[in-house]
């Protein structure tokens, strides 16, 4: 497949109904169907016109075919009844005709028209097979976004972006979710150098909007969301529980198709943005291996990746495509020294790393993916297929620095009423009996050279061996490392089959599951005193998802010329998340455990340091089940207008119904020009993590580091702090669209979108728990209140309009001899908060209405990715060369730094970056890469506030923060 292509199509999802095939404008098919030109079929196909005999002829052999759909519309076919190659089935069927059959070097098949065959020159050729290979060409692939008929994508209603493995290769990056967001500019990945759960599974941002807004397809069945909610999700993506894009191996994919268009009524609940289906490779035979090493200029992130592609036969026209990836990756840094810290070095504490506290990307310590993809004839009219993904991730980073005379609940106890500060010190002996600790006053002096404190660390004495403090252990302080191990594994299968009168039918099973299991060292349970671990296993979390799906489709003659394609189904799917404790010295209050009300008494906070264990009573299990009905219908009321309509109707078992309906239409002006445009509505539902999930962590709010709970509504603490039960959110989308096609070489779209959301899910900003909550939640039961310096809990806080625009140029040339690809792809897209829920506070001792979200989390929300973005492609290929340059535009952008609304605002300027790849064949099945991503190193501004925390720059910059990239690749393709 071509790479890049955004193109004029509904996204034509074809795996629920008959074979996978798809038209096209006269451009090559995938090389699946090069292996499979000489297995034979058997067909029987009256004679039709063009378009309806090559659908039917491509659903008969489970195939892929590419073909001009608006001349095949005007050509009648021959008929074809018996057994044969699928070569001489489109040469009996297309024989006579002004259509031909065409076979590239690969042995790959395409029809096209026999002028235009007569007219190409040789460079015009050349370009082809350009296009062919994965370039920038033109080719208009319409495989997902429709239960129907497929339809060549440049008589489709709404955009998509078509990505072939070519060019997912040619980048330095070695993760797919990287990899898009290069390719596709309304597609935004930020990094999460230090976020929680976050970091572990970075969000995705499709069109503005939340990670859990866009629906993930693989093979076009639905998959799985991540177990891992997003509590720190740098303000867009705060709460959501989204897909974890990661965990695909993209040496496994054939193409990825991004549909940037609102699908909830064909896919139910997510498919807000749009839907990113990923396309598995189906090859029969052969195979290749890939060899990639690199690092940054740093001098860090050292990269080491493995991959391996082989396909089998089975039987005469069944496949096995197997995949399997290694990678390991070193994290950067890009800190500077805490200007805490550094006072502390300059008092002399000689005990403080440098830096204290690293900002950069985070150790990837194992990654491995695994993909499996089959099919099989079970007899002439039904086929079996199947597929399977698994992988295991382990990461680790840095968290935030706890300084030694600062930290509270660790090294400090701050009095509320006199904001005195004094350390905290463990009286081994209990309070009032046996030798007494002494009391030690903290200040910007060193302490460590406070007369009172060496007694204390002077553990030869009676007094230093009962009393202790933790700046014996960690005398400049300590900084927490946070990781997990994820597991991601899924499968599904499905048959197929050719009912009679013209009916298809496809029933699928799916079953997707997602695991996290934390990690949290260099840390300290400080209530359990000197008897604390410094590493504990602080619990996980696990999503399960089972899906069964029944589709049945048929093309149906009625009053139009056309026939009328029309599409039902039925969905049933259970999700159900898990909760699981950590070990007991993760969460447990141990005998220094704060002040009262617990009515302990030696001041150390409880549970591990920077997150806190899940207690017993947070575990469990929670499920919901749901059931869908839904119908597609896509017609032309007359040649030159195409009409969609798509309804579904979907009940929650947790929450109760939604109804939903889309409406696609095209009109074509003329041979160059036509204008396309859709208006749905959609929704997303709760998911049932959002709704159960308690979650502590360590993050900055206005008064600096504290611990923030993050609850369900239906906590007691939310309660107490006016939650209330989650609805489902509630979209509206629209968009219209220009699309020209001048020619074979060059094609533009023009697309404007418009989203508004209401109801939308996310944390609130954290809330501080005053003494009188605290008090309050104790007497009900609730003792593990007074951990919690703030509180969190998800709601339908706010509505959003989120509108922009997408440009697309595609342009494909030969010059002296060399194939050309050039793309520009360019989105601006703007958010605004509309609305935001009042609650009541009290206020100067008046109950006022007020909104809980601050200005800074709005800014967050509307500003922190940036309006434009944009790219430049061109691909260039001359014999055994191949080069590959790419021109970025990142926009200005806004960023509350650290989250904690405390007036440290940053903003951002345009940056823009270039990344250069060449690729010689040394033989002709050897092939080596050498690139750069930000060849020249192009780094955001630097952090104004670098000295808070040592970030050099701004994390959430959309450009990330690490620089060039260089790298070197070999692959070997084998039979």
């Amino acid at each position: 497949m071509s790479p890049l292509h955004i193109v004029s199509g509904v996204l034509f999802f074809l795996t629920p109904t008959q074979g996978l095939y798809a038209q096209s404008e006269s451009l090559a098919p995938t090389k699946a169907q090069s292996a499979q030109k000489s297995d034979a079929y058997s067909f029987s196909i009256p004679a039709q016109n063009a378009n309806e005999a090559l659908t039917e002829l491509a659903k008969q052999a489970n195939t892929t075919l590419l073909f001009p759909f608006d001349l095949a519309k005007k050509v009648k076919t021959n008929a074809l009844s018996g057994t044969f190659t699928l070569n001489e089935a489109l040469a009996q069927l297309l024989e006579g005709t002004e259509l031909a059959v065409v076979t590239d070097e690969s042995g790959a098949l395409s029809i096209r028209s026999r002028a235009s065959l007569v007219a190409k020159g040789k460079q015009q050729e050349n370009a082809v097979k350009k296009a062919d290979a994965g370039s920038n060409g033109l080719e208009k692939i319409a495989v997902v976004g429709t239960r129907n008929s497929p339809r060549s994508a440049v008589d489709s209603p709404v955009p998509l972006d078509v990505i072939g493995s070519e060019t997912l290769n040619s980048q330095g990056n070695s993760d797919v979710l990287s990899m898009l967001s290069v390719m596709v500019p309304s597609l935004n990945v930020n990094d999460q150098p230090i976020n929680d759960a976050s970091s572990l599974v970075r969000p995705a941002n499709l069109r503005g909007m939340s990670s859990d807004h866009t629906l993930l397809l693989l093979n076009g069945k639905r998959r799985h969301r991540s177990a891992v909610i997003t509590f720190l999700g740098g303000g867009l993506s705060d709460g959501a529980q989204g897909p974890d894009i990661s965990v695909i191996p993209a040496y496994a994919l054939k193409q990825v198709e991004v549909l940037r268009d609102g699908a909830s009524a064909q896919y139910g609940s997510d498919a807000i943005a749009g839907v990113i289906n990923f396309v598995l490779k189906d090859a029969r035979v052969g195979g290749h291996v890939a060899l990639k090493v690199g690092g940054y200029s740093e001098g860090d992130g050292e990269l080491f990746q493995v991959q391996l592609n082989k396909g089998f036969a089975i039987g005469e026209n069944g496949f096995l495509n197997a995949t399997a990836e290694y990678r390991q990756q070193n994290g950067t840094s890009r800190s500077v020294q805490r200007l805490d810290a550094q006072s502390l070095i300059d008092q002399g504490n000689i005990f403080i790393s440098s830096p204290s506290q690293v900002w950069g990307a985070l150790d990837v310590n194992e990654d491995i993916k695994l993909a499996l993809n089959a099919g099989a004839d079970i007899s002439p009219t039904s086929q079996f297929y199947s597929f399977a993904t698994a992988a295991r991730r382990e990461i680790n980073g840095g968290f935030y620095y706890r300084n030694p005379q600062t930290r509270e609940g660790v090294f400090s106890r701050t009095d509320p009423n006199t904001g005195e500060s004094r350390l905290i010190v463990a009286d081994l002996d209990g309070l009032e009996s046996g030798i007494a600790c002494p009391s030690i006053s903290l200040s910007n002096n060193n302490v460590l050279l406070d007369p009172a404190y060496q007694l204390i660390a002077d553990n030869t004495t009676a007094l230093g061996a009962n009393c202790f403090a933790f700046n014996e252990w960690f005398p400049g302080g300590f900084t927490p490392r946070f990781g997990g191990t994820i597991t991601d594994a899924s499968i599904a299968m499905g048959v197929k089959h050719e009912l009679p009168k013209g009916w298809a039918m496809d029933a699928s099973a799916t079953l997707g599951y997602s695991d996290i299991e934390y990690t949290i060292s260099n840390t300290v349970n400080p209530s359990l005193g000197p008897q604390t671990p410094t590493s504990f296993s602080p619990g996980g979390v696990s999503q399960v998802e089972r899906t069964l799906n029944l589709d049945f489709n048929k093309l149906i003659q009625t009053i139009f010329d056309d026939p009328v394609s029309i599409a039902v189904g039925f969905e049933w799917r259970k999700e159900t998340y898990f909760q699981k404790a950590g070990d007991e010295a993760s969460y447990i209050a141990g005998p220094f455990a704060l002040e009262p009300p617990l009515g302990l008494n030696q001041g150390f906070s409880i549970g591990s340091n920077g997150f806190p264990g899940y207690q017993p009573q947070s575990a469990g299990h929670w499920s919901r089940s749901n059931w869908a009905v839904y119908a597609d219908l896509e017609f032309y009321v007359i040649e030159a207008w195409q009409f969609g309509v798509a309804t579904r109707v979907e009940h929650f078992s947790d929450f109760g119904s939604t109804f939903d309906g889309k409406l696609s239409t095209r009109y074509k002006l003329n041979d160059v020009f036509a204008l396309r445009g859709s208006v749905n509505t959609g929704f997303k539902a709760p998911t049932i993590g959002q709704s159960n999930v308690i979650n502590v962590t360590t993050a900055y709010g206005i008064n600096g580091l504290e611990d923030q709970a993050t609850l369900p509504p239906t906590d007691l603490i939310s309660l107490q702090l006016g939650a209330t039960p989650l609805t489902p959110e509630e979209s509206v989308n629209f968009s219209l669209g220009l699309v020209m096609q001048a020619s074979e070489s060059f094609f533009a779209t023009l697309d404007y979108f418009n989203i508004r959301l209401s109801d939308r899910i996310s944390t609130t900003s954290a809330i501080p728990l005053t003494d009188e909550d605290i008090s309050a939640l104790i007497a009900q039961g609730r003792p593990d209140a007074a951990k919690y310096n703030a509180a969190k809990y998800f709601t339908n806080d706010f509505d959003t309009k989120t509108q922009g625009v997408d440009l697309v140029v595609n342009y494909n040339f030969a010059l002296n001899d060399w194939s050309n690809s050039l793309l520009l792809a360019y989105n601006w897209t703007d958010t605004q908060v509309e609305r935001v829920t009042l609650y009541p506070s009290q206020v100067e001792g008046e109950i006022q209405l007020l909104p809980n979200l601050t200005q800074a989390r709005i800014r967050m929300l509307e500003d922190n990715l940036p309006a434009h973005r944009g790219s430049i492609t061109l691909e260039q290929s001359k014999d055994k060369w191949a080069f590959t340059w790419r021109l970025n535009y990142y926009g200005k952008f806004y960023e509350d730094h650290l989250d904690a609304s405390a007036g440290m605002d940053i903003y951002g300027n345009a940056l823009t970056t270039f990344d250069a790849q060449v690729a010689w064949k040394v033989f002709p099945q050897t092939q080596v890469t050498f690139g750069a991503q930000n060849l020249f190193d192009s780094l955001p501004d630097d952090n104004p506030y670098k000295g808070e925390v040592g970030a050099l720059y701004p994390p959430t910059s959309p450009s990330g923060i690490n620089g060039a990239f260089y790298y070197a690749g070999i692959e070997y393709t084998f039979n």
